[in-house]
């Protein structure tokens, strides 16, 4: 049986050493509630300061089975509650424990942080198949 994941690592600059500690809590808070809730809002990733405790610094990452739509909720609210700007974005990649077709892949999301809305996406899958039809490969 063959095991599929979602992987990535990234980081996001809130701004300063109190919004870094505010987002912190904030995702701890919402760990806490998603234990007895049936659509957990922060399940597939951690949180952690990258730059010690004075840095601005978040790590996102998955533990070993990542949800990208879970980072982007997060990420949004994050820009709301502590009225982030700017563009912010992420890559992830999809792997499986044993050759499969279709279980490798990956993608990239693009955040317009002030705007609080996903601006751009691709999935390398949907590019590929995309391109072996004859669409734009550099669309």
């Amino acid at each position: 049986m063959a095991d599929y994941f979602t992987h990535f690592s990234c980081l996001i600059d809130v701004g300063s050493p109190d919004k870094a500690a505010r987002a912190l809590a904030l995702f701890q808070e919402l760990r806490e509630a998603d234990q007895n809730a049936d659509d957990p809002e922060v399940a597939g990733f951690s949180l952690t300061r990258q730059d010690a405790p004075e840095g601005s610094t978040l790590w996102i990452h998955d533990d070993e089975h990542g949800d990208v739509e879970a980072v982007i909720r997060f990420v949004l609210r994050l820009a709301a509650e502590l009225d982030l700007t700017g563009l912010w974005g992420f890559e992830y990649a999809l792997t499986c424990s044993r050759p499969r077709l279709d279980a490798f892949g990956g993608g990239a999301h693009v955040i317009d942080l002030g705007a609080r809305k996903s601006i751009g996406w691709i999935s390398t899958q949907e590019w590929l198949v995309a391109a072996l039809n004859g669409k734009d490969a550099d669309a």
